[in-house]
């Protein structure tokens, strides 16, 4: 029984330093993670016991050793991205991230050192013991072995048993292991161990599906005319059909006397749908769980209506940003003027929200561009991977309307493998840098930057080689995804922070601080510049500017955000309050906007706004102008809607209207199932490709396909010419990224 005794502290001793290092005093719930324990103690101590005194204490080293390695890349890795490692971003990402995150992860380590050593305690305890004492692991003979398989068996069917029951029971440690794997949930209330067990059978299960059960995959558009396995589904009775809805009065409508003479036009609030046969897609849905459950929620839900802002931007040009790591907090009248303006005119939101997901910018520009909830991690690179169908998304609508779309990004085109998904998504994508793709190739993808080396690179010198490609054209829809806003944030470890330094000095804060603010005065500077090309060109009042974060800057503890803030942010509601810019210069006075909203409420409220003929059921998120009540949800299921704020986290519910006990449980009942209703369906249009599916049940094609490039929109090469170089801005080309 020792070597268990041995093995089992071990992990609980680990398991304890890293929540206190990285949870600090929160609460847990171990009576899963203890079980597993036990069971993984059991089978090494088996494993050991079973060999011969020298293969036996090499054996104990390796197994602590790689134990230990996992709870120090995870203590690292959180330390950094303040999510925990999973199988799929070393896979996906790894050379990624040890390309482009190689200072972050210095940094990262450097701050993790005392945590590291103490998590390396038992070992060198052990160690020492061994050298100054007798004490060897002992082996087993026959009877132990029996007992030790004993305990292993017991263990197992201990852990299941609290899988089982907390599933029956539908609690929420459950529901967060099982039904809808939150990493992160796990890790802080189970542990590391539990985390890595349930994400490692996760990629496994995935990849034994892949592999021998292909005959569920959905058809994809380059086979249209496949159909799923055939097989019992829903009866075509079970699903509403609300393609043609009637004509009954929206609430809070008043019906118009028919002898009056109204003195405006009636307005047009009738649901934002289109005539999707829901027979047939429930007869292509049929054979598999989700695509038949797609078929009835798309039958069910309800689509926002008309409203008075659709349209009003009906011909103009759009263009919309993804902002590295922007923060309401970096926007200031005296540092950031342009960036003050935009959020505080147009339209100003004041109960805007930008979660934080698993793979934070790649994730958040998948929640900003498909209004659809990331399917934990990587959507973006998956939805290429699989060919997905994009054919509800912006480049499609415009392109219908003969418009054509670029998109921008002032690093690595091959970084995430946007060169792949944002043409996937209908874009013309142009990179600064060509990372590690072939210039042969993709030579043509590239614009010109004076310092394209520069980490991060300029968002102002973006501007400076892009805008000239489509500022004169008749019409144009841009897509940028920005990243001078970037961790680290000092004035040694990000170019922008230096090169704006002197105008943060007198602030009284940190350096973090100053140098956040600081990175984003060249965000600013960006802005600027784009409003004086459209200006320019005279296309400024005929043009929409929408920005919003890809995520808060992450890369601050909270403390260090909340000293940028000026004030206690809550860690689960407030950190993630932000800004969204949603500006046009021909608006003469702000419109306050009071609803509660978030990043995946963009899609459709730009399709709305641009007076486009969608289908509302289409996406996770819903028009901001809509009279559905607004909801804002979180990774780990958390959410804030215009009635409640609910954290799974925190385990509080906060009202913010008077109503009864009675009326609470509905309401919140109501909102959980509509949470996870967002989140299968955001997750199961990915997995099955599902828009290739709805396409084959319209009376008519409701996208059109790509565009040829404009040909007056080809610049020359090099693009503009190089601007004078800001200060301490030699050597950029040295830099890496």
């Amino acid at each position: 029984m020792s070597s268990w005794f041995v093995y089992a502290g071990i992990l609980i001793y680990m398991e304890i330093v890293f929540h206190l290092g990285c949870f600090g005093l929160e609460g847990v719930n171990p009576i899963f993670s203890l079980g597993l324990i036990s069971l993984i103690a059991a089978v090494q101590a088996l494993i050991s016991g079973s060999l011969n005194r020298r293969a036996r204490h090499r054996a104990f080293w390796v197994m602590t050793i790689l134990e230990y390695m996992i709870f120090f890349v995870q203590t690292v890795y959180f330390r950094i991205f303040q999510q925990p490692l999973q199988i799929r971003a070393i896979v996906m990402g790894g050379q990624d991230a040890l390309t482009n995150y190689w200072r972050e992860a210095l940094v990262g380590l450097l701050h993790s050192t005392p945590l590291l050593l103490l998590l390396a305690l038992p070992l060198v305890g052990v160690g020492f013991w061994k050298y100054l004492t007798t004490w060897e692991l002992p082996h087993l003979n026959s009877i132990r072995k029996l007992r030790m398989g004993l305990i292993a068996g017991v263990a197992l069917i201990y852990s299941v048993s609290v899988m089982q029951i907390g599933n029956l029971l539908d609690t929420l440690y459950a529901e967060e292991y099982r039904e809808f794997f939150d990493p992160i949930s796990v890790m802080r209330e189970m542990g590391v161990i539990a985390m890595v067990q349930r994400d490692g059978a996760y990629e496994l299960g995935e990849a034994v599906s892949s592999l021998f059960d292909s005959r569920e995959r959905a058809p994809g558009p380059e086979d249209p005319d496949t159909q799923l396995a055939q097989g019992g589904g829903p009866e075509s009775s079970e699903i509403p059909d609300i393609s043609q809805p009637g004509e009954e009065q929206t609430p809070g409508t008043e019906v118009q006397d028919s002898t009056s003479q109204p003195e405006e036009p009636v307005l047009d609030t009738s649901p934002n749908v289109w005539n999707l046969d829901m027979v047939k897609l429930a007869e292509l849905s049929q054979g598999k769980k989700e695509t038949e459950w797609l078929a009835r929620y798309l039958g069910e839900v309800q689509p926002t209506n008309r409203n008075e802002y659709t349209g009003m931007f009906e011909g103009y040009n759009l263009i919309f940003l993804t902002a590295e790591g922007f923060s309401t907090y970096a926007v200031r009248e005296d540092l950031t003027p342009t960036l003050y303006k935009m959020v505080n005119s147009g339209f100003v939101f004041n109960n805007y929200y930008v979660p934080l997901w698993s793979t934070s910018t790649s994730d958040g520009e998948y929640i900003n561009m498909t209004g659809l909830i990331p399917d934990g991690q990587f959507s973006m690179r998956t939805s290429a991977n699989i060919g997905m169908d994009w054919a509800f998304s912006l480049p499609r609508f415009f392109a219908k309307e003969g418009v054509y779309s670029w998109a921008y990004h002032n690093n690595t085109l091959s970084y995430y493998d946007r060169y792949r998904t944002h043409p996937n998504l209908g874009y013309d994508l142009k990179a600064s840098k060509l990372g590690d793709l072939s210039e042969a190739e993709y030579g043509d993808k590239l614009f010109y930057m004076e310092h394209a080396g520069a980490w991060p690179a300029s968002d102002y010198e973006m501007m400076l080689g892009t805008v000239p490609e489509y500022v004169n054209l008749d019409r144009f829809n841009v897509y940028y995804m920005t990243v001078s806003g970037h961790m680290n944030y000092s004035f040694s470890g990000n170019r922008m922070s230096s090169w704006h330094k002197e105008e943060v000095q007198g602030l009284e804060m940190s350096e973090n601080a100053q140098a956040y603010i600081a990175c984003h005065i060249e965000l600013d500077k960006a802005m600027a510049n784009l409003l004086e090309q459209l200006e320019a060109a005279g296309q400024l009042e005929n043009t929409v500017i929408c920005l919003s974060a890809d995520h808060y800057p992450y890369g601050m503890t909270q403390e260090q955000y909340e000293e940028l803030a000026g004030r206690n942010l809550s860690q689960d509601m407030e950190t993630y309050r932000n800004s969204l810019i949603l500006w046009n210069a021909a608006m003469e006075e702000p419109v306050v906007v009071d609803k509660v909203c978030g990043s995946m409420d963009l899609l459709p409220t730009l399709l709305n706004l641009f007076g486009f003929d969608y289908d509302a059921r289409m996406y996770a998120g819903r028009d901001i102008f809509s009279d559905q009540e607004g909801m804002v949800v979180f990774l780990d299921r958390s959410f804030v809607t215009d009635t409640v704020a609910y954290s799974r986290k925190a385990k509080t519910t906060t009202f913010k209207v008077e109503m009864t006990q009675e009326e609470q449980d509905a309401y919140m009942e109501m909102a959980k199932q509509d949470v996870k209703d967002r989140y299968n369906f955001s997750a199961y249009i990915l997995r099955n490709n599902y828009y290739s599916v709805i396409r084959q049940c319209l009376d008519e094609e409701k996208t059109a396909g790509d565009l040829e490039r404009p040909a007056e929109a080809v610049l020359p090469w090099p693009t503009p010419e190089p601007t004078p170089a800001p200060p301490s801005a030699a050597g950029d080309a040295a830099s890496g990224q």
